[in-house]
């Protein structure tokens, strides 16, 4: 039965935590208090240490607001560093990625080694007398940590450690990450017209692959699909039991039985969702991170990465490739259709046609149960102190289990 005007506005006749307000996506005060509350306190996925392997090999990005370099320092630690000048604040590196010897700004030509000291200062003579000189100039470095070859930055220096945040979260993905040297060998970035968390909701409800032709013939239809539990962890993390997912059910495909990464089976998929915004997605042959970058309420950067295994034949990194490519390239069967999807969510978010976002399957934790997603709302309602079903409303910090209730 459709619904009037009044109808449509009122609080869903469902049990607490199974629904979120929609401003949540939309209210910029929502959005600049997320960055405040969430993203300068909680470990940020940067990059795979693939990509920065020898001294002096740099990415840069930016987190919460802050332009950032992860770089391989001289002595082959990993560091990160705010790109920014200590003289002006001018960002140094433009470039995505590199090698520099030293970090050189071009405004002044102040210049930083690669452990953030700075090593010149254009005609110094000229700063005596205030007191400035390279001793106290040097760059400000950001928490880096590594983990299975994921490297992840912190801006908050009172934060707990990256092993304590992540806890558990990974146990699935340690003998694929870390049995073989692993690299980056695929790299696309999207720019969406959502928000940051319906990209990471769509990655944690796997009901949404109703919406995947590819899915629905692969996966849905596999036996025990459905029977899959998820698994929760502390700070929002969640996984879900490995299927045997049947590639060859999709025309002109083939099964993903040989060469497959180290600890998969036949045609395994596997999936760990680190709170707040990256996926790690494993199938069978191919692995996939993504991370999410907030730019605006209805504006999010993705960043997707393909891995394979360092060293490998020319033919297995072609297959490694070609399996990867078919769900996730630019021009996958997936990737293009999950932005499609959460770029509709937020059409009709966006002026509030929309009030109300819901999130009330419940199948015993099974697959398409959507405990994973009301688990990250509870890890959201706990650092951000409101409730996700009013925004308006300021909550004491819940007591939160990992695994909450079904």
């Amino acid at each position: 039965m459709s619904r009037t005007a009044q109808e449509w506005e009122e609080r869903p006749a469902v049990p607490e935590g199974h629904f979120v307000d929609s401003r949540i996506y939309t209210d910029p005060l929502i959005f600049n208090e997320e960055t405040q509350k969430i993203f300068n306190k909680t470990w940020k996925f940067a990059c795979h240490v693939s990509e920065i392997p020898e001294i002096g090999d740099y990415r840069t990005f930016d987190h919460a607001g802050y332009p950032l370099i992860a770089i391989r320092s001289d002595d082959g630690e990993v560091r990160c560093f705010v790109n920014s000048c200590s003289h002006r604040s001018s960002v140094i590196l433009d470039a995505p990625a590199g090698t520099a010897k030293n970090l050189t700004c071009p405004f002044h030509l102040w210049s930083y080694d690669t452990r953030g000291n700075c090593v010149h200062i254009t005609r110094p003579e000229g700063y005596e007398e205030a007191g400035i000189c390279k001793a106290n100039r040097g760059l400000r470095q950001v928490r880096a940590e590594t983990m299975l070859g994921l490297v992840f930055v912190n801006l908050d220096d009172s934060a707990g450690s990256l092993a304590d945040y992540i806890g558990d979260g990974l146990e699935t993905f340690s003998e694929i990450l870390g049995t073989h040297e692993l690299e980056v060998f695929h790299y696309h970035r999207v720019v969406m017209s959502a928000n940051w968390k319906q990209w990471h909701e769509t990655n944690m409800e796997l009901y949404h692959e109703w919406g995947h032709v590819v899915n629905r013939t692969t996966s849905v239809a596999v036996k025990g699909y459905h029977d899959r539990m998820w698994k929760l962890y502390t700070n929002g993390h969640g996984t879900l039991e490995p299927l045997a997912v049947q590639y060859k059910n999709y025309p002109g495909w083939e099964d993903r039985a040989q060469k497959m990464l180290p600890g998969l089976t036949e045609g395994e998929f596997r999936v760990v969702d680190l709170f707040p915004n990256t996926t790690l997605i494993a199938r069978s042959t191919a692995l996939r991170i993504d991370t999410s970058t907030p730019i605006a309420p209805g504006k999010t950067l993705v960043e997707y990465r393909g891995l394979g295994i360092k060293g490998e034949s020319p033919e297995d990194r072609a297959m490694r490739q070609k399996h990867h490519n078919q769900f996730w390239g630019p021009l996958g069967r997936n990737v293009s259709e999950d932005v499609l999807f959460v770029e509709k969510v937020e059409r009709a978010n966006r002026h509030r046609a929309a009030k109300h976002g819901i999130i009330a399957r419940r199948e015993g934790g099974r697959g398409q149960d959507d405990e994973v997603v009301r688990s990250f709302y509870r890890e959201w309602k706990r650092q951000m102190r409101r409730d996700p079903e009013d925004i308006t409303q300021l909550v004491d910090a819940p007591s939160i289990s990992a695994t909450g209730s079904n």
